[in-house]
């Protein structure tokens, strides 16, 4: 009788290895692989998600001083205005009394609307400024709802691709590199 037992280890390794192929480790390892592509794939989609999105508010934000401004502009339009309206009311006291008015009533009326003139132009210019910042903004926010899409299929897949895994089901995996594409296509589509 021999002092120690002899095991064939070797055997007893490719015995394992077999089990585990057997067992789905290579269909496994392919899931692992695609699901963690999905993962990077997600992670950029919503950076630029984020970005656009912010990069929009930013937009708007801008578009809403503009039209402070504007606003200032046409309210400082209209208290020229009323300082002509009340120019030429004087002007007409004079008139009615019979009497010539002052000469520099007259001038003070076409300077106010001259400079009303200049506050219109510097009004209407902040307002188109506005609608550009308004536009761009929109152009951005269309952008990040294409990435935001991307980024839900994405999970999508990462979840079906979690579920293939557990039940072992290629039919399950392959729904999941068909959304998985689908998310891949909206991020494509999106950066262009």
């Amino acid at each position: 009788m021999p002092s120690e037992i002899e095991i064939d280890t070797e055997k007893l390794h490719e015995s394992i290895r077999e089990e585990i192929e057997r067992d789905g480790a290579p269909f496994l390892r392919k899931i692992a692989l695609s699901t963690a592509l999905l993962a990077v794939l997600a992670a950029v989609a919503a950076l630029r998600a984020g970005a656009t999105v912010n990069h929009a508010l930013l937009l708007r934000a801008d578009a809403t001083r503009l039209q402070s401004l504007a606003s200032d502009q046409w309210a400082y339009y209209q208290a020229k205005g009323v300082k002509a309206a009340v120019q030429e009311s004087i002007r007409s006291t004079w008139l009615a009394a019979g009497k010539e008015p002052p000469p520099e009533v007259d001038v003070t009326v076409d300077r106010y609307l001259a400079q009303q003139e200049v506050i219109r132009e510097k009004a209407v210019e902040l307002e188109k400024e506005r609608d550009a910042k308004v536009k761009e903004s929109e152009q951005f926010l269309h952008g990040h709802h294409g990435f935001a899409h991307s980024v839900a299929l994405f999970q999508v897949a990462i979840a079906l691709g979690a579920v293939a895994a557990l039940t072992r089901s290629r039919f399950v995996w392959g729904g999941s590199l068909v959304v998985g594409l689908g998310g891949a296509a909206l991020l494509v589509w999106a950066l262009l």
